[in-house]
């Protein structure tokens, strides 16, 4: 037998079970009134179409080729005719004071079909179709629910079972995209070792061996540092693109995973969890100042990533040893609407409520001073404040 992969496939099942106890009581009920019916062969005839019906739809459901709107409109065209053929089997007075025929119990079975396949506003609306059908057999319809509740319990059983449907999809849509992360994060996981292990050593020995040996190799070191950095940012950055929104990261892995040949990081010991947005934020800013080293301290410039953990807020200190920012360029780079002085760093610390600041030192080499305030160890910022 194959595998159910229906989320709604266990209360599929489960409605089944309801299914055959509602037609033990309908038999039941049958037995006990077949003798105050005025046509009491055709109510037998009638209830032997009505156990085919209930075998057939019960199997087609349970296995699962009668979860479709097929199967359920017909389970509800057959419930409705059922309670219909009341008017025939029955006298008008029978009627009006018995429940319809063969039980309003059995014929709850097409509304609970219905919500499972789609959901609580179809679950209302058959249950109003079934409910309205018990009214008019009766003739009359009473609007003193405090006296006669079943409609209004056939209309809140095809809400709750609808409701219920929905949950179970949306769990089974979360737990795949789950699985679906773990897989990827693995396989990410898998590839990083393998470019760690090779691809970065190498380019981290060239990057080396050519600053020894100097003149024209020197070059070649350059581009090969440059190379090994890029390399190592796009595999510690490829897990920010499969997070779950609300989830929490270490902000000291994220940033340990930036060092490399001309890089280096320091960091707690212990594990620094911020939002995952924060993280990644916090992160860019690092990386656009560490670009600015490559691209402008100079050859052979070596750069410094800090992490402090003061509780109410982080510090991240970025420093270099180059050649420094030239007097006024700051604010030159500002006023042209630089990305990386004016947007990529600055706005995106300011974004999370935090402060960045930029010093240039008279014997070269340039420090940024990144603090953001963290808020129970999670929010840098309000959703109001990334909104603003």
């Amino acid at each position: 037998m194959a595998v159910d992969t229906d989320p709604v496939g266990p209360l599929w099942r489960a409605a089944q079970l309801f299914r055959l106890l509602s037609y033990m009581y309908a038999l039941g009920f049958q037995i006990a009134i077949n003798d105050d019916l005025a046509h009491r062969a055709t109510a037998w005839v009638l209830f032997a179409v009505l156990t085919a019906w209930t075998a057939t739809s019960g199997i087609a459901y349970y296995v699962g080729f009668g979860r479709n709107r097929y199967w359920v409109s017909a389970d509800v065209a057959v419930a409705c005719a059922m309670m219909l053929s009341t008017s025939y089997v029955a006298t008008e007075s029978w009627a009006l004071n018995n429940q319809s025929w063969p039980t309003t119990l059995w014929a709850v079975n097409a509304v609970i079909s219905v919500a499972l396949l789609a959901g609580p506003v179809w679950g209302i609306v058959s249950g109003l179709l079934v409910g309205g059908t018990s009214a008019f057999v009766k003739g009359a319809f009473d609007l003193n629910f405090g006296r006669n509740a079943t409609i209004i319990i056939i209309v809140a059983t095809g809400m709750a079972v609808g409701l219920a449907a929905v949950i179970a999809r949306r769990a089974q849509a979360v737990l795949a995209q789950a699985a679906g992360i773990a897989a990827a994060t693995e396989e990410r996981e898998r590839l990083s070792r393998e470019v760690h292990d090779g691809v970065l050593q190498v380019l981290a020995l060239i990057a080396r061996r050519g600053r020894e040996i100097g003149g024209e190799t020197a070059a070649l070191a350059e581009l090969a540092g440059e190379q090994e950095y890029a390399l190592r940012r796009l595999v510690s950055g490829a897990a920010e693109e499969i997070e779950i929104d609300g989830t929490t990261v270490d902000l000291a892995a994220r940033l340990r995973a930036l060092a490399a040949d001309g890089v280096s990081v320091s960091a707690p010991g212990t594990a620094v969890d911020v939002e995952a947005f924060v993280a990644t934020e916090i992160r860019a800013a690092v990386i656009n100042a560490l670009d600015n080293v490559v691209r402008h301290a100079g050859s052979g410039a070596r750069a410094f990533v800090l992490l402090e953990d003061l509780g109410d807020q982080l510090v991240v200190s970025i420093r270099d040893d180059g050649v420094g920012i030239a007097p006024g360029r700051l604010g030159e780079a500002q006023q042209q609407g630089r990305m990386g002085i004016s947007t990529s760093i600055v706005g995106r610390i300011e974004s999370l409520g935090g402060t960045a600041h930029l010093e240039c030192a008279p014997e070269g080499g340039t420090e940024w001073e990144l603090t953001i305030p963290v808020d129970g160890r999670g929010n840098g910022a309000t959703d109001a404040d990334r909104v603003g």
